[in-house]
């Protein structure tokens, strides 16, 4: 018998908890060392609220029209909202003013936009460094050379919070290419905490790669279809 939608969703999270439980016990880290950040983007409030009575509370948008809709609608419910695409200099006022978290940090001025507009009434705006691990001229980030640097200027900006690193890299189904991308983001963040920055965020792992992410230290992963189920068609979203 098919469960209803709703069900199907709470059921979907928490197989994949018990997915991330078993390939942390697997590669020998604790449990509790990895949170799961659910990727809603193009996913109804409905599908958010949902999850957050089965007690998901961190939730990743990347399109910012739709994504305070949802705040919106959802204010009432106190979740955790990460923003994870791309960012334009005329977006960055309400993403300082609405998000938590910022994982798609690349560029200087971006992060002195941020800095500027992140109202004195709320907590620093958490802030993961984008990292262009794969070298792809067709995505964002930051190159890995210049990511110390990039941290050492965020780092010394009133209302940002410097977490950790964030990367999405090139697709691959080869589970040793997966963990070679992997480890590269993780060398990088052992060298920046090295180096006395304050980090405990290591964001990688999306719906296809989450054991070789956990395998090599992911301490948060980002999943939208194996949660939500296939992604529906964008509708015209802007981004």
């Amino acid at each position: 018998m098919t469960l209803p939608h709703d069900q199907q969703l709470c059921q979907r999270r928490q197989e994949l908890l018990d997915r991330i439980g078993e390939w942390c016990d697997q590669y020998g880290r604790a449990r509790d060392c990895v949170r799961l950040l659910a990727v809603s983007k193009h996913f109804p409030a409905g599908d958010i609220q949902t999850l957050a009575g089965c007690g998901q509370l961190a939730f990743g948008e990347s399109y910012l029209k739709e994504a305070v809709d949802k705040l919106d609608a959802l204010a009432g419910l106190h979740l955790e909202w990460h923003f994870i695409g791309p960012m334009q200099s005329n977006k960055t006022r309400r993403i300082a003013e609405r998000f938590a978290w910022v994982q798609s940090l690349d560029r200087l001025k971006i992060a002195q936009r941020l800095a500027e507009q992140r109202p004195a009434d709320l907590p620093p705006l958490n802030i993961c460094l984008q990292v262009n691990i794969s070298g792809e001229t067709s995505k964002s980030g930051v190159e890995p050379a210049a990511a110390a640097e990039l941290a050492a200027a965020v780092s010394e900006l009133p209302r940002l919070r410097l977490r950790g690193l964030m990367a999405i890299p090139a697709p691959t189904i080869q589970f040793g290419e997966q963990r070679r991308d992997f480890a590269r983001l993780r060398e990088l963040f052992e060298d920046l905490t090295a180096a006395g920055h304050a980090l405990d965020t290591l964001s990688m792992g999306m719906s296809n790669d989450l054991e070789a992410a956990i395998a090599e230290g992911s301490t948060l992963v980002r999943v939208g279809t194996a949660l939500f189920g296939q992604r529906p068609p964008p509708d015209g979203v802007p981004p």
